[in-house]
């Protein structure tokens, strides 16, 4: 109980108070206060207060003061009658100046107010992926600010005494104040009850009013400790007494997130753990609600929200539920280069490439929770099939849930098949021409065909190749090509070195090549949407192999008798089964600075046909990368803290080594020397070997802008192994058999890649110029 300091001086004053109206108090008789009327409480929506001129004496018995007010919920005191006019009565009517007596009105009883339900809003989604996918501000997904209930309250505005309304007409009275005599909190104790008393402004010793009482029971809910609120005045001889009865929340016992598929339990006790055990204060929870919020944003759950007003039981347990943004289904639209999904008859526009080749490529399905990181990363992988110019996404409501969302592909398609000719002549040919197509998205299925036909006075050569990336069905995205070819090539093999080694008419041997296979590729990670670590191959080849002279006719042995196939007919068929595996750890395929590269393969002939060939051929490498800054040319090289990429600098290591064993034709033995292997050596003059050993280090460095250089050192060995090969190709032609060389080179980066352009000099004094396309490793 708070008592007034000044009390003694309030008797004073209202004695004088008294003596000052005595005309007005003789005509006025006092009701005793056994004898009063009960005022009928004032229920939510009755009409405007009717002023009443209170009655004091010279010694005080009682202060009766008319006290309408509006709350959410209005009881009696435990005091009055069971007579009393029930809730919703009209009030008294307002006294006229002629009357001769004034009915005391006691204080109307309670004035309390309970938690409003909150509405549940709608999911609001993000119009476009180029836009943050947060929902527009009217409908964003914040959590406010505090969810403690507050009750609605409307603040009369009085104007000044004696104003008038544009019509002319007078304003209305200003509110009633009366005073207030004590001050209780009923409900609660100790240090709440203390921080009830310093957010109120109702005070022992002065006035107050309905709006002001209202004010301080907004601000005890907003203190958050309460679940029910109400202010209580009395009529007392000194005043009014105003006793705030408070229902106190309990202690938090649990927390219960409703509505959630993603979010873990661990995430919530942390968000609350500080809480448990102590009173529920709405404002608190309300913290551990950002902090869930927060958990919901930075994992790319941009969707989720909160929907409601927390729920404390009387046990002690809180609800919160949640909407967390489903999606509910994965469409495509077709769209032009100006983004619009129809043509210029306003008739959709109807894409060539099937829905599903689209939708496959989304890790999100429907019934999972939107996540805007792994939309994104489904997004590139659209993008990555290089049949769409454009992939963007929108997001719009489901017609049946406004809690779901329906996720749209805006892809615009690019042309994606080619068609080329040519012609020329040439010494092995003679006049010959050329037809080419190539089609990225044969039948809108992503699967790509690729036809080159020459025609020319002495043969005709053709290379057909059908791949489909993703076998229809298959959960591992598993892709197979088949090829059919008919090839010509002069094997390096049986060209370079010191001597030259013709055929007895003078012309090099050909190798022709004729036959078809097919391959299957897996990533073995089992899972498709994710760069997979390690890559299986596994394939069946066959080839028919003919060694010609430029005429086409069979060529059995060259100038010096050697033999030019393993059959000693000119002729060797070559049926093979294929395995092979790769880990792929770079940090970039195209430019890579970190990481390594391992790559493991077996071929395993069948003997069949001519020569009927066994033999098992093995074959691996091996690079890794180690990030430096040695050089500081660039802008994104001086700059410590930017990212790798935009420093491609590295020392680069790789190693190759292989091996044939049981029968070997010599077209098959492996060609040392050249841009692929020890720069500063022409291609295939070091060895013709069985087997080899090759290392290579480089120093990459960018320059500026599109232009990058490179510090090379090669070195190959093929172990003595050359005299082993049948008919000693290598051995005739005076291949040395190891070597080394060093140089450098630039590399200047393209839409084909980079474009390599190397110098390099080898152990034995020579130098040359080598060309390529990409990196060697």
């Amino acid at each position: 109980m708070r008592l007034s300091p000044t009390f003694v001086a309030f008797l004073a004053a209202s004695t004088t108070l008294g003596l000052s109206n005595s005309v007005k108090a003789q005509s006025t008789p006092v009701v005793p206060a056994t004898d009063r009327t009960p005022y009928s409480p004032i229920v939510s929506g009755s009409p405007p207060w009717v002023r009443q001129e209170a009655t004091l004496t010279s010694q005080p018995e009682q202060i009766n003061v008319p006290f309408a007010i509006e709350a959410g919920t209005v009881a009696q005191a435990q005091d009055q009658p069971s007579s009393d006019p029930a809730p919703g009565t009209q009030p008294l009517p307002t006294l006229t100046p002629g009357d001769q007596s004034t009915p005391l009105q006691p204080t109307p009883d309670t004035l309390q107010f309970s938690p409003p339900q909150s509405p549940q809003p709608e999911l609001a989604v993000p119009a476009t992926p180029g836009q943050p996918t947060a929902p527009p501000p009217e409908t964003a997904p914040t959590t406010p600010e505090s969810t403690t209930p507050t009750p609605p309250t409307t603040t009369p505005i009085t104007p000044p005494p004696g104003s008038q309304t544009p019509d002319g007409a007078p304003t209305a009275e200003p509110e009633p104040r009366v005073l207030v005599a004590e001050v209780l909190i009923s409900g609660v104790e100790g240090a709440i009850q203390n921080e009830v008393y310093s957010v109120i402004r109702t005070q022992p010793g002065r006035t107050t009013t309905r709006s002001q009482l209202q004010e301080d029971i907004n601000a005890i809910f907003k203190t958050g400790y309460f679940s029910n609120v109400r202010a209580v005045p009395e009529d007392t001889p000194l005043g009014v007494r105003v006793t705030f009865e408070v229902q106190l929340n309990p202690a938090l016992t649990g927390v219960k997130v409703e509505g959630t598929s993603v979010l873990p339990q661990s995430v919530i006790d942390e968000a609350f753990q500080d809480q448990y055990g102590s009173t529920i204060n709405l404002n608190r929870i309300d913290e551990g609600i950002k902090k869930i919020t927060q958990w919901y944003q930075s994992n790319g759950y941009v969707l989720a929200q909160v929907v409601d007003a927390p729920a404390v039981e009387p046990d002690g347990q809180v609800t919160i539920q949640v909407a967390e943004g489903v999606v509910e289904n994965i469409e495509v639209q077709f769209v032009n280069k100006d983004g619009e999904n129809t043509d210029e008859k306003g008739n959709p526009i109807r894409g060539r490439t099937r829905s599903f080749i689209v939708t496959r490529e989304f890790e999100t399905k429907p019934g999972e929770v939107f996540n805007r990181n792994k939309v994104e990363r489904d997004l590139q992988r659209v993008f990555g099939l290089g049949i769409f110019e454009d992939v963007k996404l929108a997001l719009k409501p489901s017609e049946q849930d406004p809690r779901k969302v329906v996720v749209v592909a805006n892809v615009t398609e690019k042309r994606t098949g080619s068609i080329s000719a040519g012609a020329g002549i040439s010494s092995a040919s003679g006049l010959f021409g050329t037809v080419s197509y190539q089609q990225q998205n044969l039948g809108g299925n992503n699967q790509k065909l690729g036809a080159e036909i020459q025609v020319g006075q002495r043969e005709l050569l053709f290379d057909l190749n059908f791949t489909d990336p993703w076998i229809g069905g298959d959960p591992f995205r598993t892709s197979y090509s088949v090829n059919l070819f008919r090839r010509r090539t002069i094997s390096l093999v049986f060209d370079g070195g010191e001597r030259e080694v013709e055929l007895e008419n003078g012309d090099r041997p050909r190798v022709v090549r004729t036959g078809g296979g097919i391959s299957f590729t897996r990533p073995l990670n089992g899972n498709p949407y994710r760069r997979a670590e390690w890559t299986g191959s596994l394939g069946l080849q066959y080839q028919h192999v003919d060694i010609t002279d430029s005429d086409g006719d069979i060529a059995k042995e060259d100038e010096r008798g050697n033999q030019l196939s393993f059959s000693g007919t000119g002729q060797d068929d070559l049926l093979t089964l294929q395995f092979g595996v790769v880990q792929d750890r770079r940090n970039d395929p195209l430019r890579p600075t970190q990481g390594s590269l391992l790559r493991l393969g077996t071929e395993q002939s069948i003997p069949v046909g001519s020569g009927s060939i066994f033999m098992n051929r093995l074959r691996g490498g091996y690079s890794f990368y180690v990030p430096t800054r040695l050089l500081r040319l660039t802008q994104g090289c001086q700059d410590p803290k930017s990212r790798p990429a935009d420093c491609p600098q590295a020392f680069a290591f790789n190693v190759q080594a292989g091996t044939v064993i049981g029968d070997l034709p010599p077209y098959e033995a492996f060609a040392l020397g050249g841009s692929n292997s020890v720069r500063g050596y022409d291609e295939g003059d070091l060895a013709a070997a069985r087997s080899f050993i090759q290392a290579t280090i480089e120093y990459r460095f960018p320059i500026f802008s599109i232009i990058s250089g490179a510090l090379f050192v090669d070195a190959a060995t093929d172990f003595g192994s050359q005299g082993s090969v049948p008919g000693d190709p290598g051995g005739v032609r005076r291949k040395p058999g190891s070597g080394f060389g060093y140089g450098g080179g630039v590399r200047i980066q393209s839409p084909l890649g980079p474009i390599r352009i190397d110098f390099g000099l080898n152990d034995q004094g020579d130098s040359r110029l080598h060309f390529g396309i990409g990196e060697r490793f």
